[in-house]
């Protein structure tokens, strides 16, 4: 089986910000147990053609019995928002196909996401809507 390269909140801004999107993101459980959020991090990449992909590392996977060392999110979900909403993509692409969030991505999957959601023209979303396709 094939090494799932890790994630860090650093490692998905990055990605969005090699993309052009203006990125927000913040931390979620700290080294302490009693942190009360349920994820690691969460990132925002906000598009200039108005689609923004939010990002959450739900859990941190073990690779080793203590913590320090081996604490690492391998996948991460990932869903659209569009005006403020969560949104499908417009049929014909391979992401985002009848739910509003893609579950379980690695590193490679985020960047074909990304490189999708980047390059979508929003009139895709009106012209379907014309359509009936959306």
């Amino acid at each position: 089986m094939e090494k799932l390269q890790p994630m860090t909140e650093d490692s998905v801004s990055e990605v969005l910000e090699k993309a052009g999107a203006r990125v927000g993101s913040r931390s979620g459980r700290t080294g302490n147990y009693g942190s009360p959020r349920d994820f690691s991090f969460e990132v925002k990449g906000a598009f200039s053609n108005g689609l923004v992909l939010h990002i959450v590392a739900r859990q941190y996977n073990y690779r080793d019995p203590w913590e320090a060392t081996g604490r690492v999110n391998d996948v991460v979900d990932v869903a659209l928002l569009r005006d403020g909403q969560f949104s499908e993509l417009p049929k014909g692409y391979p992401f985002f196909q009848g739910r509003d969030e893609e579950e379980g991505v690695d590193t490679e999957g985020l960047e074909e996401i990304v490189a999708c959601v980047k390059e979508l023209n929003p009139k895709l979303f009106t012209l379907q809507k014309l359509t009936g396709d959306l």
